[in-house]
């Protein structure tokens, strides 16, 4: 009794590539696609049961498509329903007969690349025929002329191949890792049969005792050219070669061991063919007797080296090159330049980078070193490989156009600069990796042009470099101070840079006293260089705030040394000013009188120029920048606790004021440097740059231990408050009314509506009044007649957490300083404080004349005033008050409002937190929750990285964000509203 309840016909097609067509019948009609593929996939796990499988339509006959990889192993499995009775076309027949052994071959992996398809530039798979029983064997002889089938049988296997071990064809990189000759088309199977190819390809084992190999000779004194030869190395021990002749009809003559011959019969045909379709007719085209016994000439030896070798490993050959030819073309040719043995022997006369140093060209090609009339002499013979001192020197074209035009750039009867020199000595090549190695023959390596330092230049180098080997100075005679260890080596520094016109950045921290150093170093000029120097002085610019204090440090510290002041209206004419400089040491001037007096102070060759604060000259194409610049001197010093604040370009101008062109032009060094580090972090130039910056900067910081200053502890705080309802109104509105200008503006219209709302807001985080514009209301301690205090504080959160914080600190007797970029606040803040405190409070702005500046400094820093007089707290604008400031008598910082820098809040904060400094420092900063001012905290916090290593990336500015990125950074968050 039969168990099937439907019988259903199958008919089969493969397509070229391997796809089954597969189309059913049930008695009376056509089986639908969707039935045919519900049953008879119904246990087909790689087609998910057949719901993956494409239906295509055909003369309106659905056909079910299976995908070629999975022809194979279904029709070898055919795992079908029970129930159904499967009946198949005859012309299904052939695949079922084969499909299982095929399957076999596929599950052993007993298949092989196929040696036809290679021919036809393509990679596919066959199954190994030793693997198939003779029955299987006829059976697939009869289907081979069946072409249709056959070659679809074929696809199919091959795509099996691909899926189950190899992915694609394209993708699969192990596969061309390991069998790099499947995919060299051309050289790899000429001459060959696909045994051999398959040897040579290294898919079989070669059984050969020995392997061909083609070996290139080099002259000698038995045989003055160049020639190839065949050679046939065993297998077991490689020293082994035994030479052979290879005839024209293929044949092959020689001595070597009896069981090797028969290997040599089957295959010297083969070699000739496969050596004929892999080089050049005139090697391979000799004497009857021997095809390679042509000798060649310095041009075809040079060709065989650099490409024709390559072609043999790539079509399956192994090449015996000359021993040195690996080295020789790995090595990376150099020029150097060796300077002369006297060079940089005056140490006691100024040196500078513009010095011309004396040179010969050393030319170095692997080991053999030549002078540059040697060189000469080779170019001259116009040979590829030339034998030199008993070795052979491969001479490249390109190598030799690139030496010549680095030696055309550089006029060696005038000589290298001393720039050149530290340069590429400092960025020398002696670190990178060689290149040009040999398996990329024709890519010429880059000439690296090198210095041979003399033993003077060593020596010199070597001090730039190394702290522990800078000369060692005693303080001068005239100074009034004790120094530190590091003040002394600082000093020493500075004048260790001097003896070579060599300029430099003392970039120590604030509070670590680069003042004193400098003036150390003053001191120690005239002692040492007195009557050198006499009638040239030094001068010194620094910013208005800090003139008073240079005058008092100088006389402090250096009594001896004669201080000028040139500033201010009662500047002294032309003619006297010069009758008075003569007869100074240092004259003090601020930036904004350099400016205005540029043309006077130009006119003259100083000893030394000192920038202090010598960020004032960041922005190298502002006319202050320009104009300090352009003054003459015999040595250049800029002090500074921030080389660096936002951007590279930065240090650019700091360099070419101290060593003016020694990071090339603004343009050169964006274009070298800036770009690749700020945009792009690129590694290598960022340790490229340091190389160049670190032997002309000192930058030691407080917390260093060999600074050991046994400073207090700063403690820094956040203070987050909230804003009051009005303030969150106006915030509101001012967000608002900025986003809706958005819409209608560009350009620097667009920007300067952003920068406008950013100061609003941020003024608007401080009080509102500095926004409304409305006048503080009359009345002041001062004036006996009470402020209305309580109206200001309530309007403003941030000013009654003040108000509090400071009276807690007065009632345990300490002092503060209080910083706010805003005049408005500051009057208001030193009104507020007048009124509840009932002790006068100082406030110190750009418009306090510098008489003020130094009493209030004075007054402040006082122990002996009466209570009542003795100010406590000292309101600071941070552009005037910031810098050059020494205020100990304080141990609280306040930053009322935060700047966009960290450099510049942290220069302010060390006003109190420097040397003559006994307690903790409390540094706090308010911050208004929910507004800008938390994302400007968020941008000082990543920021803080440009200061501390010198050279780092800048934030991308504000005004370039979209509107919607504005938005969000500007948006007040309702959370922290008050």
């Amino acid at each position: 009794m039969s168990l099937h309840l439907d019988t259903i016909t199958i008919q089969v097609s493969l397509t070229t590539h391997g796809d089954a067509l597969i189309y059913g019948s049930i008695p009376s009609y056509h089986a639908p696609g969707l039935f045919m593929k519900q049953r008879l996939f119904a246990w087909h796990e790689a087609s998910f049961y057949g719901t993956e499988l494409e239906i295509q339509t055909i003369q309106d006959v659905e056909l079910v498509l299976l995908p070629s990889e999975q022809v194979i192993p279904f029709f070898a499995e055919r795992r079908l329903l029970e129930h159904v009775e499967w009946v198949w076309d005859e012309d299904a027949a052939p695949l079922l007969e084969l499909a299982p052994v095929l399957n076999a071959c596929l599950e052993e992996k007993k298949f092989a690349p196929s040696f036809s398809a290679y021919k036809a530039g393509k990679l596919r798979w066959i199954w190994d025929q030793e693997a198939l029983d003779p029955q299987a064997q006829a059976a697939l002889e009869q289907y081979a002329k069946q072409a249709g089938f056959y070659d679809g049988l074929c696809a199919a296997f091959s795509a099996a191949v691909f899926h189950r071990y190899y992915g694609t064809e394209e993708t699969n990189t192990d596969l061309r890792r390991e069998y790099p000759l499947l995919f060299a088309q051309g050289g790899a199977a000429a001459g060959l049969d696909e045994l051999g190819w398959l040897i040579a390809v290294g898919w079989k084992a070669d059984t050969a005792p020995f392997r061909p190999l083609l070996q290139l000779l080099e002259p000698d004194d038995d045989n003055f050219t160049w020639r190839l030869k065949l050679v046939l190395q065993d297998k077991r021990d490689p020293a082994l070669l035994a030479a052979a002749q290879l005839a024209e009809d293929g044949q092959v003559f020689g001595s070597w061991p009896a069981e090797w011959s028969t290997y040599i019969q089957e295959r010297s045909t083969g070699w000739l063919e496969h050596l004929r379709a892999s080089l050049p007719h005139a090697l391979i085209n000799g004497g009857r007797d021997d095809v390679l016994s042509r000798p060649l000439t310095d041009e075809a030896a040079w060709q065989f080296l650099t490409a024709d070798s390559h072609r043999l490993l790539e079509a399956g050959w192994q090449v015996l090159l000359p021993a040195w030819w690996e080295a020789a073309s790995r090595k990376k040719p150099r020029l150097r330049a060796k300077v002369s043995s006297s060079a940089g022997s005056a140490g006691a006369s100024l040196f500078g980078l513009q010095s011309l140093v004396d040179f010969d060209w050393r030319i170095a090609i692997g080991e053999t070193d030549l002078t540059e009339s040697e060189f000469a002499e080779l170019v001259a013979r116009n040979e590829r490989l030339v034998r030199f001192r008993g070795q052979w020197i491969p001479l490249d074209p390109a190598l030799l156009a690139q030496i010549r035009q680095a030696m055309s750039g550089v006029d060696n009867m005038e000589g290298l600069s001393f720039q050149d020199i530290l340069q590429l000595h400092l960025l020398g090549s002696a670190d990178e990796p060689e290149s040009g190695a040999a398996d990329e023959p024709q890519q010429a390596a880059r000439i690296q042009l090198e210095v041979e330092l003399n033993e003077h230049l060593v020596k010199l180098i070597s001090q730039l470099g190394q702290q522990a080997e800078w000369p060692a100075l005693e303080a001068p005679a005239g100074l009034r101070a004790d120094l530190r260890s590091y003040q002394r080596d600082g000093f020493a520094w500075l004048a260790f840079l001097r003896r070579f016109g060599l300029g430099a950045c003392l970039a120590d921290d604030m509070g670590l006293g680069k003042t004193v150093q400098f003036i150390a170093y003053l001191l120690h000029v005239k002692e040492a260089y007195g009557a050198q120097e006499a009638g040239s002085p030094s001068l010194l610019i620094c910013p208005t705030s800090v003139l008073g204090n240079w005058q008092k440090e100088l006389s402090r510290f250096a009594p001896t040394l004669t201080v000028m002041l040139h500033y201010g209206s009662k500047r002294q004419s032309e003619e006297a000013f010069w009758e008075d400089a003569k007869q100074a040491d240092i004259i003090l001037t601020s930036y904004a009188t350099a400016t205005l007096d540029q043309e006077l102070l130009k006119a003259f060759t100083w000893a030394t120029i000192c920038l202090d604060e010598a960020q004032n000259i960041k922005n190298a194409q502002t006319k202050q920048s320009t104009a300090v610049r352009s003054f003459p001197a015999r040595h250049r010093i800029a002090l500074t606790g921030t080389p660096i604040e936002n951007r590279l370009s930065e240090l650019w101008s700091l360099y070419d004021f101290i060593n003016p062109g020694y990071l090339g032009t603004m343009r050169g060094f964006q274009n070298r440097f800036a770009n690749a580090i700020e945009k792009e972090q690129d590694e290598q130039r960022t340790k490229d740059l340091q190389k160049l910056v670190k032997p002309f900067m000192l930058r030691r910081k407080k917390k260093d231990p060999a600074i050991q200053l046994d400073l207090p502890d700063k403690n820094e705080m956040k203070t987050y408050i909230h804003l009051t309802a009005e303030q969150g109104a106006l915030y509101d509105q001012t967000v608002n009314d900025l986003m809706e200008r958005m819409q209608k503006l560009e350009g620097i219209e667009r920007k300067g509506a952003i920068l406008a709302a950013i100061t609003h807001l941020k003024q608007l985080c401080d009080h509102p009044m500095l926004l409304t514009k409305e006048a503080l209301p009359e009345g002041s301690a001062a004036s006996g007649s009470p402020l209305d205090t309580e109206m200001l504080i309530n309007r403003s959160s941030k000013l009654e957490r003040l108000l509090a914080m400071v009276k807690e600190l007065r009632e345990e007797g300490d002092r503060c300083l209080i910083f706010t970029q805003y005049i408005g606040m500051g009057q208001m803040l030193q009104q507020v404080l007048e009124q509840e405190l009932q002790e006068p409070i100082l406030y110190l702005n750009g418009s306090t004349s510098k008489l003020s500046r130094d009493r209030m400094i004075d007054q402040f820093q006082s122990r002996t005033l009466p209570p009542g007089e003795q100010p406590s707290v000292f309101i600071l604008s941070i552009k005037a008050g910031g810098v050059g400031l020494n205020l100990t008598a304080a141990n609280h910082v306040f930053h009322f409002d935060r700047w966009w820098n960290p450099a510049v809040e942290n220069q302010a904060t060390d006003r109190a937190y420097r040397m003559g400094q006994s307690r903790d420092v409390q540094v706090h900063k308010f911050i208004s929750l929910g507004t800008l001012e938390e994302r400007i905290d968020e941008m000082l916090e990543s920021k803080q990285q440009l200061s501390d290593n010198v050279i780092a990336n800048s934030e991308g500015w504000i005004t370039e964000l979209s509107t919607d990125e504005l938005k969000d950074l500007f948006t007040l968050r309702r959370d922290w509203a008050g």
